[in-house]
């Protein structure tokens, strides 16, 4: 009697039971959070070692070098989610950037002009979307042929020229203007984030979009209407892209017809540092935003030690193999 209540069969379950070992549960939160922790260690080194870094002027303008870039990067985390790359982001950045200044300059009002930007956005990213759901065309491909005539578009509509003078005040102050001490833009960014966050991780159609992107086939089972996802994430991109585009105009005060290039390569950046994060491997609105911190420190740090921009290239150049690299290791990287 007492033998049997000496062992009984509660002892033996630790034993089958599985169990998370104590490096396994390290190596998953140093997976999770040591781009974070390498993005606070940087922001510290430069605070240390270069002067004027850390003053509030210099935060402040960290936090609007980046509002327009972190805007290119919910679009495309949207499209990531979905298992969508876009390779015309950065040129519907552009085109909005011409657009609107350019009725804006032809004396139409700015709601009209802000709207046809608005529609620009839609038209792109539903034609993106035509060419890879119903054409079966991968993204890559078919938004890398549709930027190159965006690129095309954008120097026809200006000759090649930019845009100077003529646009209004309330129209500037989009992207000029504080509000209770910040930036304009970083309160459009900060609305961006949390209205795409609250989307993506809080609505029905923010998980049906990971489920699209994470297994299509399983997902089309379930009843998932995979077109229609797959199309709303393509025009959500574009979407982001044109208001981005409308921002970066107004703080620009002119209208450029190559100004939206840089930020497919930094919008990419973005994301895929963010996907190195939280939950490695998937594109998140916190890791896309954390990623455009990372950038942008990276890019004021090195502003303010005085590097050329080329140098600045080859770094983040460095940094998406890296967070690609890290995230291959980590999880099947399937985005065609």
């Amino acid at each position: 009697m007492s033998t049997n209540s000496d062992t009984p069969s509660a002892n033996a379950a630790p034993s089958t039971a599985p169990r998370t070992s104590d490096p396994d549960r390290w190596r998953t939160l140093a997976m999770k959070y040591s781009t974070l922790v390498v993005l606070i260690l940087m922001f510290a080194g430069f605070g240390l070692f270069v002067d004027r870094f850390m003053t509030v002027f210099n935060l402040t303008n960290i936090l609007q070098q980046i509002s327009i870039l972190t805007i290119v990067g919910c679009g495309l985390t949207f499209g990531f989610a979905a298992r969508e790359i876009d390779l015309s982001v950065g040129y519907s950045v552009g085109l909005a950037g011409i657009l609107v200044p350019l009725l804006l300059v032809a004396g139409q009002p700015l709601l009209v002009a802000l709207g046809a930007g608005l529609l620009a956005g839609v038209a792109v990213g539903l034609c993106n979307a035509v060419l890879v759901t119903r054409i079966g065309i991968p993204s890559l491909i078919a938004t890398l042929a549709t930027g190159s005539i965006l690129f095309g578009v954008n120097f026809l509509l200006t000759g090649g020229r930019a845009i100077y003078g003529g646009l209004p005040d309330a129209f500037l102050q989009l992207g000029q203007g504080r509000w209770f001490g910040l930036p304009t833009l970083a309160w459009f960014m900060l609305a961006s984030v949390a209205l795409s966050w609250f989307v993506m991780e809080r609505t029905v159609f923010g998980r049906y979009v990971y489920a699209v992107g994470g297994n299509r086939k399983a997902a089309e089972l379930s009843g998932v209407r995979i077109v229609f996802y797959r199309t709303a994430a393509l025009t959500l991109v574009s979407v982001f892209a044109v208001i981005a585009g409308t921002l970066l105009a107004a703080r620009l005060g002119s209208g450029q017809p190559n100004a939206g290039e840089r930020y497919l390569l930094d919008g990419l950046a973005t994301v895929f540092i963010g996907m190195t994060m939280f939950r490695p491997g998937t594109a998140t609105i916190l890791g896309t935003l954390c990623g455009a911190l990372f950038i942008g420190v990276i890019n004021n740090g090195l502003n303010l030690i005085g590097l050329d921009t080329y140098v600045q290239n080859i770094v983040k150049g460095v940094i998406i193999l890296v967070a690609v690299a890290v995230v291959s290791r980590s999880t099947r990287l399937n985005l065609l």
